[in-house]
């Protein structure tokens, strides 16, 4: 299999990958008050059920075309759908109550190497020197970011079992990213592809937060919670799935897995702007290898020489 890493892409799948990671970082920030009044298994279930029902009528013909299509990969769409919306789902808000935000975006800065592995071991994907240390810069500026620039914090991190859960969520996203390149599902355009997996990770998820509503008493309520878990439909999972699915299309998992470092400062960004937090050196300090890295790892080769000539 070619490396992708050499293709040539324009401005405007450019731009879709800079803005994918702006939509997934913002998660957790708008998910925070409803993640107060609402659990886990029900988040996520509202969450892709609702996007499920918001694509559904832009979709429904196409997916009636591609019925066969579905039967025929059943399985493997079931499996996705695990992996990206009950795992990378409810799994995520459950570790979230276990772990901090640090722990969880340091451990998910290994999605693009753990990408780039399974890439390397199941399609043969050639890897270059270059992806590997543009790899390192990315990992090296997330760390900064999340340890504020201090050694001791790096080494004061404590793992517990939300650490662990997010390792899990880490792997199966890794593990999504590859499978969505499938070539069974290359008869499917993108929105019908990621509605299908919606509408099977919702109906993996209902019994879940059936189970879950009726233990815990914790229905949402409120127009406040209505209203994070509206933005976490619109934003966190419609936009940043489809502009995801989109990117993995274009460039190929390992790309639009690298530009997933770029939640890291986004994410510090959106602090800044909506919760008041102030922008500090370390954040500078670690978005410049993090910008390195990218343009190392993904920029075409010959655009590189070109550069480095001039």
């Amino acid at each position: 299999m070619p490396n992708s890493s050499t293709n040539s892409y324009g401005p405007s799948t450019y731009a879709l990958l800079f803005l994918m990671p702006i939509f997934m970082s913002s998660n957790i920030i708008i998910a925070k008050p409803a993640l107060t009044h609402t659990e886990p298994w029900t988040l996520a279930f509202f969450r892709w059920g609702l996007a499920a029902l918001i694509l559904l009528p832009f979709t429904y013909r196409e997916l009636k075309a591609c019925l066969p299509l579905i039967r025929e990969n059943l399985k493997l769409l079931s499996f996705m759908a695990f992996l990206g919306m009950w795992i990378c789902g409810a799994i995520v808000y459950l570790a979230l109550k276990e772990t901090s935000a640090t722990n969880g975006t340091l451990i998910y800065s290994a999605a693009p190497a753990l990408i780039l592995a399974l890439e390397w071991l199941f399609r043969g994907r050639t890897v270059a020197l270059r992806e590997f240390v543009g790899i390192l810069l990315a990992i090296a500026g997330v760390s900064v970011i999340v340890t504020k620039g201090s050694l001791g914090n790096l080494l004061g991190l404590q793992f517990n079992s939300g650490d662990l859960l997010f390792a899990l969520c880490t792997l199966s996203w890794a593990i999504y990213s590859v499978l969505i390149k499938k070539s069974q599902l290359q008869g499917m355009s993108t929105v019908p592809l990621f509605a299908t997996i919606a509408i099977f990770g919702t109906i993996m998820l209902a019994p879940f937060a059936i189970a879950e509503m009726a233990i815990t008493k914790s229905v949402p309520n409120t127009g406040e919670v209505w209203t994070s878990i509206a933005g976490v439909v619109l934003i966190a999972s419609l936009a940043s799935f489809l502009t995801y699915q989109f990117s993995i299309r274009a460039v190929g998992p390992f790309v639009a897995g690298m530009f997933m470092y770029l939640m890291t400062p986004y994410g510090v960004a959106m602090a800044v702007l909506f919760l008041g937090e102030r922008l500090q050196t370390f954040h500078y300090l670690g978005f410049v290898p993090i910008m390195a890295g990218l343009m190392l790892a993904t920029l075409p080769a010959n655009t590189l020489r070109r550069r480095v000539s001039a």
